[in-house]
């Protein structure tokens, strides 16, 4: 059995703990609430110019169609472009990201078809290692930037696309979470590059009838490389509301139960300190009798 001493010290222990924990909680509070309307900001935004994307495809088909749409006419390398967070403390978000990668990495080599891997963050790195060592390709560092924005969503995007035409990957996925609430971070999978082809009443841009000036293809061959540039900078804030939900929730759960384990501590602290004094007392009476 533990003594007084040392349980004295590990309760003070889990009360430094406690306290650090705690104010890890409310500081991803504070830059949850920045990260989210910002995230919840862009989506709008990003919508848009999907739509927009789709009234002008739906226009351009065959050799007039950019490279970004119409892709390489092949399907056989495909490059996952893998966004983590930097730092840790945030449950399983960055598991959870991985192991949607590891997931569509294995269905695509059972396909037969090369995958290589493009990583964002440092968290998501050493797992990926592990499973893909010889799969692991470039990687963009963001730890050096206190929030990643579009600055590195464009350097990563002008990156992605000099690849893409240099003839290195095929078919471009990007996963990343999305964030739903403090307590849910949603890992998922788009193809990124080609940019996807317009289905339904989107690829024939609905019923409206529009003119655009000076062309389909001239106005999609600006669009497409900042639609690329659009959904990373999307997927960073995405990342950025997902790490201070789950960081929160983290730290708050690790609060709760460093205040379980303070108070079984000090019960047992307590019953120890209770027999302590008991066993000096009989020691006291036993002396007495014997004189």
């Amino acid at each position: 059995m533990a003594s007084l001493k040392e349980l004295k010290g590990r309760i003070n222990s889990v009360k430094s703990t406690q306290k650090i924990t705690k104010a890890k909680q409310m500081v991803a509070a504070a830059k949850l609430r920045r990260a989210q309307a910002a995230a919840e900001a862009a989506r709008p935004y990003a919508q848009r110019l999907a739509d927009v994307m789709a009234s002008l495809a739906g226009k351009v088909s065959g050799d007039s169609a950019p490279k970004l749409l119409a892709g390489t006419g092949a399907n056989h390398r495909h490059l996952l472009v893998v966004v983590n967070t930097d730092k840790g403390l945030c449950g399983g978000l960055n598991s959870n990201v991985v192991k949607a990668a590891r997931l569509k990495a294995r269905e695509l080599i059972a396909a037969g078809k090369d995958v290589k891997f493009y990583l964002v963050g440092k968290k998501g790195r050493a797992p990926l290692k592990r499973h893909f060592p010889e799969r692991i390709g470039k990687q963009f560092d963001t730890s050096h930037v206190r929030t990643p924005g579009f600055e590195e969503a464009e350097a990563i995007a002008a990156e992605l696309i000099s690849m893409f035409e240099d003839g290195e990957f095929d078919v471009a996925h990007l996963v990343y979470p999305i964030f739903k609430s403090a307590l849910a971070q949603d890992p998922t999978v788009d193809q990124l590059i080609p940019v996807p082809s317009p289905e339904g009443d989107a690829a024939s841009g609905g019923d409206a009838v529009v003119e655009y000036e000076p062309g389909e293809e001239e106005i999609l061959a600006e669009l497409l490389p900042r639609y690329v540039r659009t959904q990373l900078f999307g997927s960073l804030l995405e990342r950025e509301a997902s790490e201070q939900g789950a960081s929160m929730t983290a730290m708050d759960n690790a609060t709760r139960n460093a205040g379980d384990l303070i108070n079984k501590l000090t019960i047992q602290y307590n019953r120890s300190r209770q027999a302590a004094i008991t066993t000096e007392l009989i020691e006291i009476i036993a002396g007495a009798e014997a004189l």
